[in-house]
């Protein structure tokens, strides 16, 4: 099993083979089967005899995948895609070949470095100071619950006095918050926002007030902000946000696991004035900076206190621990890790900064195409102009059940991916452009459908 034999080596041919096809075609759209109606197909996969690599691949490839729908297709335009250039996919391959450990500096220093300079050009693009650093995890959830144990570690440091602990968010934050404060067993105060969805510092002051007068004996560890919601793209109002919580002496903590991408981009970077107030941020380059699964950069503005907070001890972690080198298991809640970095860091290497602030302004540029064309549709309303590369619509006289058989019926003609949401309760449908091979024609063919 572990030997390069002959039949090992055609095997990796085919591999190959089949990985080069896949990315120098279109992607196929495809979609998923019941498990009765894959069972039926390829029956159990787990043999004490095993089945063989070419037999197993060939079943993996004609029947299984097919049953999974391709994020990077240029119709997939729901929940957020992901659309890894080739060299990022490619070099995925060398990486998983590798047997590369990327939890500590002993072990994986080239990859570690490689990684970090990656981290280095967020953090500069962020307008952070030279002690940030993070590290890069497996996604947004891992990235902020790791951010929020660092802020509640260093507000028990300042003040070992307070009780219970609180973070603060918009009502219309990710969904991982809430999960983060519920692993954490902190309360979860939830600012009200106005009409525009964005969080505003006034309101993040108001919340905070409130909390404390009716909890002496409690205080807030962070508040986090997000730079662009998975559902619409709001940007909460950075600076005055950020302003409340330094003026508080408050972590601010920036959830732009989508958005914060277009950092790379220098005109959409105005949008996020501010996040050089944060102590901590996040980015997900699965989304939006053309990474595959599953990265997400989590950066500190003091690297040291994350370090603090997550640093695992035990008498074979010493070599490690009690060494002055930088170990990114430090940095977030996870000991063994891959280089997930890796292939971000050899595409933008490979491919410089500039093509990726192309490639943000594309898929930007696709957006406001998507929403003109959303407006002289006749039964289409705009919901709001897209500030980023989400356009959100509705359909004149639709229920929710409505939007759910137009999307199963846009993939079952493998035409699309589009799955409904909701905004204020109400059903509506949204375009996630992050795909630079998404253009106005696919848009046009979708909305054709409407």
């Amino acid at each position: 099993m572990h030997e390069f034999t002959p039949e090992i080596e055609k095997v990796a041919q085919e591999i190959l083979e089949y990985s080069l096809t896949r990315l120098k075609d279109n992607p196929p759209l495809d979609g998923p089967k019941s498990e009765a109606e894959l069972f039926s197909l390829v029956g159990n996969t787990i043999t004490e005899a095993g089945l063989g690599g070419s037999e197993t691949l060939q079943l993996f490839t004609q029947t299984l995948a097919p049953a999974c729908i391709s994020t990077d297709h240029p119709r997939y335009l729901a929940f957020i895609p992901s659309a890894p250039s080739e060299l990022a996919n490619l070099f995925d391959l060398v990486v998983g070949a590798s047997a590369l450990y990327g939890g500590s500096w002993l072990e994986g220093a080239g990859a570690v470095f490689a990684e970090n300079q990656t981290l280095r050009w967020l953090a500069d693009l962020a307008g952070l100071p030279e002690s940030a650093g993070g590290v890069f995890v497996q996604g947004g959830t891992i990235g902020n619950l790791s951010a929020l144990v660092a802020a509640r570690k260093e507000a028990r440091r300042l003040h070992p006095e307070v009780k219970r602990w609180a973070v603060a968010c918009s009502s219309e934050a990710h969904s991982s918050i809430q999960s983060a404060t519920e692993v954490m067993d902190v309360d979860l105060i939830k600012v009200p926002v106005q009409l525009d969805g964005v969080m505003r510092g006034a309101d993040v002051k108001k919340a905070i007030d409130l909390y404390r007068t009716e909890n002496p004996d409690r205080d807030i560890c962070a508040i986090v902000a997000t730079a662009g919601t998975t559902n619409l793209g709001i940007i909460d109002e950075l600076p005055t946000v950020g302003e409340v919580a330094n003026n508080h002496k408050i972590w601010f903590h920036v959830d732009g696991a989508y958005g914060l991408a277009g950092l790379a981009h220098e005109e959409t970077r105005k949008l996020f004035a501010g996040v050089e107030k944060a102590d901590s941020f996040i980015v997900d380059p699965h989304k939006w900076l053309f990474a595959p699964y599953d990265v997400c950069a989590l950066i500190y503005r003091k690297s040291e206190i994350g370090r603090e907070a997550h640093t695992q001890h035990a008498g074979y972690l010493d070599a490690l621990t009690e060494s002055d080198e930088f170990n990114p298991s430090d940095y977030a809640i996870q000991l063994t890790r891959r280089t997930r970095g890796l292939p971000l860091w050899f595409s933008l290497a490979a491919h410089g900064t500039k093509a990726y602030s192309d490639a943000v302004a594309k898929t930007m540029e696709t957006a406001r195409m998507a929403a003109d064309a959303v407006k002289a549709h006749p039964n289409l309303e705009l919901l709001r102009e897209p500030n980023l590369s989400i356009v959100a619509f509705t359909r004149k006289g639709w229920t929710m059940a409505d939007y759910k058989a137009w999307s199963d019926k846009l993939l079952e003609d493998q035409i699309g991916f589009v799955t409904p949401s909701t905004d204020k309760g109400l059903p509506i449908l949204r375009f996630a452009i992050v795909n630079p091979w998404t253009n106005v024609s696919d848009i046009e063919a979708i909305l054709a459908t409407l």
